[in-house]
């Protein structure tokens, strides 16, 4: 069993930048792929990226991609999400996600346990 909490959303205005953590429990967090999505409101949640558990097989989405930053610290037990060039429509509650999976994986129903999510809130 793996249990997983976000922090470090919050309010940031257009072009700002947050770090959003989520802190794992258990003893095989590095064996995990570690994922951050997000869900917008009215909107399905969608893939934001994904690390696996060395860290050589990392994926993001387009709508990201030069802009947010994956990373991972498996003596800590956490994976982080840097934000930064924030636009307004990257407002959204930010869930991070672990998976079984030895690559990064894209598949939300890859992932075999998520946190509670923290809200990120972008103003223009």
């Amino acid at each position: 069993q793996v249990q997983l909490v976000e922090s470090g959303g919050g309010l940031v205005q257009a072009g700002g930048s947050l770090t959003l953590s989520c802190a794992a429990s258990g003893r095989t967090f590095s064996s995990y792929t570690m994922g951050w999505f997000r869900q917008a409101p009215g909107k399905e949640r969608e893939f934001v990226a994904a690390k696996n558990w060395n860290g050589g097989n990392t994926y993001y989405a387009d709508s990201v991609k030069g802009r947010f930053t994956i990373s991972r610290n498996n003596a800590k037990n956490t994976v982080y999400l840097q934000l930064n060039s924030l636009k307004p429509e990257d407002t959204a509650v930010y869930y991070c996600a672990a998976s079984r999976s030895t690559l990064a994986t894209m598949t939300q129903n890859q992932y075999d346990y998520w946190g509670q999510g923290t809200q990120v809130t972008v103003s223009s």
